[in-house]
């Protein structure tokens, strides 16, 4: 029989996925883990330097089966002095101790919840005399409460209101109002009614900036086209009722030498009464963790274009009274309404802030101004959204420019000013016209807050427009 070739038999074995599986992947690692699952360990929230001290100690906490920390429990931290309980509740060393530790005015025992360095940060800052700040989740004021300062308390207020508390709210201070009144421009007499008034809005788009009204002083009408209690009055025409003059602020007529300060270039105002003027003055209790404050302004006047830059100038006042005498420092004359331009140019706010391009006049038609005084131009007007439904969006063609309207605006201002903590303030909100008693201005306020830091006095454009 003769030789054979051997035979190599190959078998190929196809294995699909449904039949072997998917590929092993390699085990993904263990997830991290904050402890040793069963550990214990000695845990404390409060400030390190109160341990120990008084009624506080270290509580525990245990690390679960998942690897996590539970919380901190059986612990005691600083609490405000219960003062009576022979107990150390705040944990400084000593027992009911009615003291004034921060120097803040308020006592351990007298409602101060954060009377030294092992409550809180900053101890001087938080006692019943403060307010909150919105956010920073503690209890500035010592009620009980974290954040809870009242920010809206303008509600249900009547439009035509006589009570000058009512315009303290309107403009949203709902704390620390010690006095209020509403007065002719020197602190006498009793302005017309028809020049003030408080709205849930002006016009069509003006709308508050805090709160749900806003407070309105003019040296006309205070009242948009559609407004009733008191009603609208043309802008050119309307002169207060009563008695309609007075001197103008002493002390601040004083701080210019004896003349009223105007933009640079512009002729000075003419006359020495305030015409049709409203104030109004309000004494308030500063904060003591409070440093300046700010408010909203929105100027509107019908001398625009045409008595732009002459001595036919409505004034608009914020007269700060305080103790203040840091840096940056407040006013001389004491009036924050002014912006300073260029070249360190102090200009008040008022119509003539739309002479020289500053850029605080805005809500208008750009062309010509001062056909009636110092010529100019302007190029700063951005819209005329904030006129419509005031009036002074009616078209009135005049020597400036065929497009003109009736008036124009600044759009919305901060104006800011510092203070001292815990001191008693004076603010005067003023509105005059000067050397006759037409082409009327009008000035709406709201907004009002306080802040924990020092500021730049004076009035700069607010950014963000509403």
């Amino acid at each position: 029989m003769g030789n054979r070739a051997p035979v190599l038999a190959f078998f190929v074995v196809v294995c699909s996925a449904i039949a072997c599986g998917p590929p092993a992947r390699p085990a993904p690692d263990a997830a991290p883990t904050e402890c040793e699952p069963g550990a214990i360990e000695s845990c404390y929230s409060g400030i390190a330097i109160t341990a120990g001290v008084g009624a506080c100690h270290a509580g525990a906490r245990t690390c679960s089966a998942d690897g996590a920390w539970t919380g901190c429990t059986g612990e005691v931290v600083p609490v405000a002095e219960a003062c009576g309980d022979a107990i150390d509740n705040d944990c400084n060393g000593a027992i009911d101790d009615n003291v004034d530790a921060d120097h803040d005015g308020f006592t351990s025992c007298g409602g101060d919840c954060c009377d030294n360095a092992g409550l809180c940060s900053e101890p001087a800052l938080v006692n019943p005399g403060a307010f909150d700040f919105a956010g920073d989740t503690f209890d500035n004021d010592c009620n009980g409460l974290a954040d809870d300062t009242p920010l809206l308390c303008d509600q249900s207020i009547a439009s035509n209101t006589a009570s000058a508390l009512d315009y303290a709210r309107a403009i949203d201070i709902c704390q620390g109002v010690v006095g209020a009144k509403l007065t002719l421009a020197d602190g006498s007499g009793t302005p017309d009614p028809e020049g003030r008034a408080i709205r849930q809005h002006f016009g069509a788009n003006v709308l508050p900036q805090g709160g749900v009204r806003l407070a309105i002083l003019s040296t006309g009408g205070a009242a948009a086209k559609s407004d009733s209690s008191p009603s609208f009055h043309p802008w050119v025409s309307y002169t207060h009722a009563g008695i309609n003059t007075s001197p103008f602020p002493a002390d601040f007529l004083a701080a210019n030498g004896g003349v009223l300060p105007n933009a640079p270039g512009c002729p000075n105002p003419a006359g020495s009464t305030a015409n049709d003027s409203e104030m109004l003055t309000l004494r308030l209790r500063v904060p003591t963790n409070a440093r300046s404050f700010e408010l909203s302004v929105n100027f509107f006047s019908a001398e625009f274009p045409e008595w732009t830059c002459t001595s036919f100038n409505d004034f608009f006042v914020v007269l700060l009274d305080s103790t203040y005498a840091g840096e940056p420092a407040n006013p001389a004359d004491k009036n924050l309404a002014f912006f300073d331009g260029a070249s360190s140019t102090h200009v008040p706010v008022g119509v003539n802030l739309a002479h020289g391009n500053t850029g605080l006049f805005t809500q208008c038609v750009n062309g010509a101004t001062g056909c009636s005084g110092t010529t100019g131009t302007i190029s700063t007007c951005t819209s005329t959204t904030l006129l419509a439904g005031t009036g002074f969006d009616d078209p009135n063609p005049g020597a400036c420019d065929s497009n003109s309207l009736q008036g124009g605006a600044t759009g919305w201002l901060v104006t800011r000013g510092n203070v001292v903590p815990g001191e008693v303030i004076t603010l005067r909100i003023a509105i005059w016209d000067t050397s006759d008693h037409a082409w009327d201005s009008l000035a709406v306020i709201d907004g009002f807050r306080w802040s924990g830091d020092p500021v730049e006095p004076g009035t700069v454009i607010l950014k963000t427009q509403r």
